[in-house]
């Protein structure tokens, strides 16, 4: 009798059916299962940078869910790496937020000016690392939007150095050195001019690797208005300095002058103690001289002697 049932061919096509249905059924179980943990969407890839200075402030804004109204509640976390700590979260129709840690580090400085954004001022360097906020709709869908901050220092004020200067009579050569205080991490340097031609400067220092910081100047009497600009700046602040060049220049003709001055007036007076002592030793010998009796010439000896053996 079984042997009979195998060979049915309506037999076999119902067990197939059925092991279809089952298939689909478990699978719908699984892919509904699986939607509701799976409600969030994580993308990590689409990190928003951000950049702030030291005693500045800093907003971020949620872009993923344009529609403030559709946003049921945002959770704000902080870093450091993957390791997240919640921060505070903000619930629709709540004028303020629900703290939930890093009260004594951000309490005083955190603002939630809307539901989709958030203030960090009087940053401060531990401040840099990755955030994030955890958005949940009011259809209950959501996901994430991801932050990293950077917090840089000021750029401190610069002063310009002239490092050497020489004068000829058409022309003023200047090298020049742009200097901060501390460290110069992330600073970039710039030189601008005023009035000056673009050809007349030489950028950097000679040699294989030129230092920014360093500029030659080739100038030409007829461009002593020209000024130069040394700008420092990193990816939040800038400071600059300038100077006149014709000042530089004044300033490098005035000492030129002074050592010449100087030069012929120490020659001067090599040259005056040279005769004083010349004519002093030249003092002493006559003195000299005189002390030991009269000085009398080689001729009269001579005819002193002739005339004493005439007399003989």
């Amino acid at each position: 009798m079984m042997g009979s049932c195998s060979e049915d061919p309506n037999y076999y096509w119902i067990s197939r059916l059925l092991g279809v249905i089952t298939f689909l059924s478990i699978y719908r179980s699984l892919a509904k299962s699986s939607g509701a943990h799976d409600s969030v969407v994580k993308d990590p890839g689409t990190t928003i940078h951000l950049k702030g200075i030291r005693g500045g402030s800093v907003l971020f804004h949620v872009t993923k869910e344009t529609a403030e109204a559709d946003v049921q509640e945002i959770t704000w976390s902080f870093g450091p790496g993957s390791d997240y700590s919640i921060m505070l979260k903000m619930h629709r129709g709540s004028e303020t937020p629900d703290w939930v840690s890093l009260q004594d580090k951000y309490k005083q400085r955190v603002h939630v000016p809307n539901m989709t954004s958030l203030r960090i001022e009087n940053l401060i360097l531990q401040d840099s690392g990755p955030y994030k906020a955890q958005i949940t709709l009011t259809n209950g869908k959501g996901s994430d939007q991801f932050f990293h901050l950077n917090i840089y220092e000021p750029v401190p004020p610069p002063q310009i150095q002239n490092n050497s200067i020489s004068i000829t009579p058409d022309w003023c050569n200047v090298t020049l050195e742009c200097n901060v205080t501390g460290t110069s991490e992330h600073l970039n340097v710039t030189w601008k001019s005023k009035d000056l031609p673009r050809e007349l400067e030489q950028r950097g220092t000679p040699g294989p690797a030129p230092n920014p910081w360093t500029l030659t100047v080739r100038l030409p009497h007829s461009h002593l208005h020209a000024s130069l600009t040394c700008v420092v700046s990193n990816y939040v602040d800038q400071k600059n300095a300038t100077l006149e060049l014709g000042n530089i220049c004044a300033q490098g003709a005035g000492l030129q002058e002074d050592q010449r001055v100087n030069e012929d007036s120490i020659h001067y007076a090599q040259l005056m103690e040279q005769e004083s002592q010349e004519a002093k030793n030249k003092g002493t010998g006559e003195q000299h001289l005189e002390e030991e009796g009269p000085v009398t010439t080689v001729y009269s000896e001579i005819c002193n002697q002739g005339q004493a053996m005439m007399i003989i």
